[in-house]
C-alpha cells in the first residue's frame, strides 16, 4: 500500500519492508498547458519544457565529497554502481515516470549518508521557463524487486519563479533508510549551481 506523504514529512523504508535492498526512484511531471493568441483567435497547448532529474550524494554532513556523486544525464551511474539514471526525457509528455534512478541500497558506499533528488529546467533562462509552468510534478519510491510503490509525494506547491526544485532524500538513520519529503523550490539555473550549495 502506498503512502503519500506531505511536505516536510519523513518515512522508514526498510524497517517495515524486510530484506528491501533495491529500489527506484521515480520523477514526473507535465507540461502545463498554456493559451497561446494568435491571429485566428487562441489556441491552447502544452509548453516545451525540458526538466532534468539528477541525484546527488552526500556525506553524514550533507557535502558533497567527489564531482562524480552528481548522477544526471552527462554522468548515468555513480564510480561504484549502486546508482543508475534511466537517462534524460526531454519533454515529460505522456503518463508515468518521466526518469527514473535505480538503487542499491545495500551497495552504497558507507561514507554516503544522504541520496538527494533535485529537478531542474534544462536552459531555463534562454527560454525563459520556470516551474509555473509545471503541473502534476511528483517523486516516488518503488520496491525494486516487486516495483510496488511504496512512497509518492506529490509537489503541490506553486513554484512560480523557481528553476530547480529540492525534491526529496534518501538517508541514513542507524542501519536503516529513511525517505524525507522536502518539496524546496529555488532560482539555481543549472544542475552546477544546485551542487555548489552541498560544497
Amino acid at each position: 500500500m502506498t503512502i503519500n506523504l506531505v511536505k516536510g514529512q519523513k518515512i522508514d523504508l526498510t524497517k517495515g519492508n524486510a530484506g528491501l535492498s533495491k529500489v527506484v526512484v521515480g520523477l514526473g511531471w507535465d507540461p502545463a498547458v498554456v493559451e497561446k493568441k494568435g491571429f485566428f483567435g487562441s489556441k491552447k497547448s502544452a509548453v516545451e519544457i525540458d526538466c532534468d532529474a539528477s541525484v546527488i550524494l552526500l556525506d553524514e554532513k550533507g557535502k558533497i565529497t567527489n564531482q562524480k556523486h552528481v548522477i544526471y544525464f552527462a554522468n548515468l551511474q555513480s564510480p561504484d554502481g549502486s546508482v543508475v539514471h534511466s537517462g534524460d526525457n526531454r519533454t515529460g509528455d505522456g503518463d508515468g515516470d518521466d526518469e527514473t534512478i535505480s538503487i542499491n541500497l545495500g551497495q552504497v558506499p558507507a561514507d554516503v549518508s544522504k541520496i538527494a533528488f533535485v529537478v531542474n529546467i534544462y536552459d531555463c533562462v534562454n527560454r525563459k521557463q520556470d516551474f509555473g509552468l509545471i503541473q502534476s510534478a511528483y517523486i516516488r519510491v518503488l520496491n525494486g524487486s516487486n516495483q510496488q510503490e511504496l512512497v509518492k509525494f506529490n509537489l503541490s506547491d506553486d513554484y512560480s519563479g523557481k528553476s530547480s526544485l529540492i525534491v526529496g532524500e534518501i538517508y541514513r538513520h542507524g542501519s536503516e533508510w529513511k525517505f524525507s519529503a522536502i518539496g524546496e523550490g529555488s532560482t539555481d539555473t543549472t544542475i552546477g549551481q544546485l551542487v555548489k550549495r552541498y560544497q
